[in-house]
């Protein structure tokens, strides 16, 4: 694929509509120096010098979205309180819709607040409510998902599972038999939980961990033979299309049918690994979505990855160096 093809590629981003399903989080920095330990107790001071809020869990792949162009809507339900109304803030400041991201006054919106001293992290504080919807909140929700579609025919939607509760089997179920009558691609980034509920989506893209955790999988085996059993394991009870398994610093293994493939991650400074499935998957439905081309959302899905890994924090990939990175490493393929 040649650079002008890349170039090609990216703009048609701008045409392709997303709809992102799942829990979403705000998280919060507050970044400071230590310079002592308290007299209180034998835990370290901060003196804090700024803190900034950031779009986490299902958001992050929202912003992710955005930042690459895509037309993108976050589907949700968040708590009716200060922080739903500072993500809510925070989506509209980022060009993402938020015509369909829901209030209930039975949740509280997924919080964490992480202190960070010297680019490392001291603490972490959440605030959030992890039980499933109640059947009125449940309800609501697939009705703004059947009006989304409705409205805006999107070509993918993207399902973000992080365990709060929002990805009920009910809604799993409702979005994925309306998408199939719609033709309308479907992707996963899947938890424990609910793991084998998404029977019929187009993208499911877990980490290795959740696999073997999921597969009660005992063999500690990365190569491209135990990675097709894995992918026979799982379709035989999901009947997806591709499997996507992100494989750590090994980088990402794709299989539909029997097109499959190890593509290795590239060399990278690494920073923080936070949000990088996020960037992943973002990436993986997008390229997908505009080519079809299996292996091309493979390569680039894992290029995103470990750009974002170089960042301290949650952090969207920047499309002018993924779009270099990807000419850079791919161009001459």
């Amino acid at each position: 694929m040649s650079s002008t093809d890349f170039e090609k590629l990216f703009s048609e981003f701008e045409s392709i509509k997303v709809g992102v399903v799942g829990d979403v989080m705000l998280d919060t920095y507050y970044w400071g120096k230590v310079e002592r330990i308290s007299p209180e107790a034998p835990v370290p001071v901060v003196s804090l010098d700024h803190k900034d809020y950031r779009l986490g869990g299902a958001g992050n792949v929202a912003l992710n979205l955005a930042a690459l162009g895509a037309q993108t809507t976050m589907i949700s339900i968040t708590g009716d309180d200060d922080d739903g109304v500072q993500l809510k803030k925070m989506y509209d400041e980022s060009g993402i819709n938020t015509s369909f991201l829901l209030k209930s006054k039975k949740r509280v919106t997924t919080s964490k607040t992480r202190i960070i001293s010297r680019n490392q992290q001291m603490m972490r504080l959440d605030n959030e409510i992890t039980k499933d919807l109640e059947y009125e909140d449940e309800n609501r929700l697939i009705l703004a998902i059947q009006n989304y579609i409705a409205q805006e025919s999107p070509q993918v939607i993207i399902m973000e599972d992080y365990n709060k509760g929002v990805l009920t089997e009910l809604v799993i179920n409702k979005i994925i038999a309306l998408c199939k009558v719609k033709n309308i691609t479907t992707s996963v980034d899947p938890k424990r939980k609910n793991f084998f509920s998404y029977v019929g989506v187009d993208i499911f893209k877990p980490n290795l961990k959740e696999v073997r955790e999921g597969l009660n999988l005992i063999d500690e085996r990365v190569d491209e033979n135990s990675l097709r059993n894995i992918h026979e394991a799982l379709h035989e009870k999901l009947q997806h299309r591709i499997s996507f398994i992100t494989l750590s610093e090994k980088g990402v293994f794709y299989q539909s049918g029997d097109s499959a493939g190890i593509i290795p991650s590239h060399l990278r400074r690494i920073a923080d690994v936070s949000g990088a499935g996020d960037t992943v998957i973002a990436v993986a439905s997008l390229v997908y979505a505009a080519t079809k081309d299996k292996k091309l959302m493979a390569e680039m899905a894992n290029i995103a990855g470990g750009l974002v890994c170089e960042e301290v924090g949650t952090a969207a990939i920047r499309k002018d160096k993924l779009l270099a990175e990807c000419e850079r490493l791919l161009g001459k393929m």
